[in-house]
């Protein structure tokens, strides 16, 4: 279990609020084999996994197997030991995702699943995680997502895929590829997360590139706002009948 530096992680986490502007804080989630002096654990289980992505703004815990059962899909997902219990209601669960046309035996093998197996999983918002992140999750609105592209094609040298059902799938997508990814969520988080509303999507950071996409967001939100400033002052003066050259609406928010 590597040991992290808080402060900074406080400072990426400040960099990415302040940047994007953020409505919740960044999520950092952590898998790890032992829990770190300090850290409490669950006292109840939510009916799904991903509820912990709410709750971790609220501070740091650690979670096990046990803590996730009542979610089956997470738990496959996540490569999470299975109870009996818990591995039926994942075929019954899939049985009925099936009949509905929702989710074919074709679209299973397509489902990122974690390939390591770890005993806990914490969640914790980033200026508090314990241990270096595996996976940074931003709640983001479609504004805040072109920045993240940006800063994605940056980074990684290409565009971030954007996944569907399940919403839990981007945190094993983001690991196994060690890339970023863009989750549309699923109808079963957004009934579970309020914080998933209908204009916010999940954006997933891997945790060893955070630094990198930090510097990036940061330059990038900034030439943003400005090349914004530099549109709306071209649209008002064409609207006024003006024919502007690049140059003239340049200096006009300069």
């Amino acid at each position: 279990m590597h040991a992290t530096h808080p402060e900074h992680y406080a400072n990426l986490s400040y960099l990415l609020n302040d940047a994007l502007e953020l409505l919740q804080p960044p999520i950092a989630i952590a898998f790890a084999n032992a829990v770190p002096i300090g850290i409490s654990t669950r006292a109840t289980q939510p009916p799904a996994g991903c509820r912990f992505w709410q709750d971790a703004a609220s501070g740091a815990f650690a979670t096990s197997a046990e803590d996730h059962s009542l979610c089956a899909i997470g738990c496959y997902t996540h490569n999470l030991p299975m109870s009996a219990t818990t591995h039926t209601d994942l075929t019954d669960t899939l049985k009925v995702l099936n009949d509905l046309g929702y989710v074919t035996e074709q679209d299973l093998a397509q489902i990122p699943a974690l390939k390591s197996q770890s005993k806990h999983i914490l969640y914790s918002p980033l200026a508090e995680t314990p241990l270096p992140p595996d996976v940074v999750l931003l709640f983001v609105n479609a504004g805040q997502t072109l920045i993240l592209a940006e800063a994605a094609q940056q980074v990684e040298a290409g565009n971030p895929p954007a996944l569907g059902r399940p919403a839990c799938a981007v945190v094993p997508q983001v690991i196994n590829t060690g890339r970023a990814a863009l989750s549309l969520g699923c109808c079963g988080a957004r009934a579970y997360l309020d914080t998933l509303t209908d204009g916010v999507a999940l954006f997933a950071i891997p945790g060893p590139k955070l630094e990198a996409y930090a510097q990036r967001i940061e330059v990038l939100s900034k030439a943003n706002h400005i090349l914004a400033g530099f549109h709306q002052a071209r649209r008002s003066a064409v609207a006024s009948g003006q024919f502007p050259t690049i140059k003239e609406s340049l200096a006009a928010i300069s």
